[in-house]
């Protein structure tokens, strides 16, 4: 199950959020849209990072009938790369999602050797979706 709460005046079309949420858990997931000022807000007091950024995901501890965690995505920020990269902000969305949602689930791409980023590439083939940002990188380097 997917809770979503939206403080922007973007509106948008969830349903493959609901997929991707009922195929990686059966745990319930928190999804918050916020502006950019709030994301640099949220980053700076639960981070120490003095910035915005795209996705945040704060996991919660188990106990009985929890939640996953919870997955901040940055709508400003989302339509503006949405915009760049030439595609809908309803797949940017879906991107950051299935990248808060790995990271919920333990993945840490900054620590392992691939993992995240295999599990996230084939997400984004299974949901048709486009090149994320992890995978976009592979090719920077």
């Amino acid at each position: 199950m997917l809770s979503i709460e939206n403080e922007t005046d973007f509106s948008l079309d969830t349903q493959i959020l609901q997929k991707i949420a009922s195929t990686l858990s059966d745990k319930s997931i928190e999804l918050t849209f916020v502006t950019d000022d709030t994301m640099h807000k949220i980053n700076l007091e639960n981070r120490d990072i003095d910035k915005s950024t795209d996705v945040l995901s704060f996991p919660i501890e188990p106990f009985p009938n929890a939640p996953l965690g919870e997955i901040v995505i940055n709508l400003d920020r989302a339509f503006s790369d949405s915009k760049s990269l030439g595609h809908s902000l309803e797949e940017e969305v879906a991107l950051l999602f299935i990248h808060g949602v790995l990271h919920l689930l333990g993945f840490d791409h900054e620590v392992d050797d691939g993992q995240m980023r295999d599990e996230e590439r084939r997400l984004i083939e299974e949901f048709k979706l486009p090149k994320s940002l992890i995978v976009r990188s592979e090719n920077d380097n």
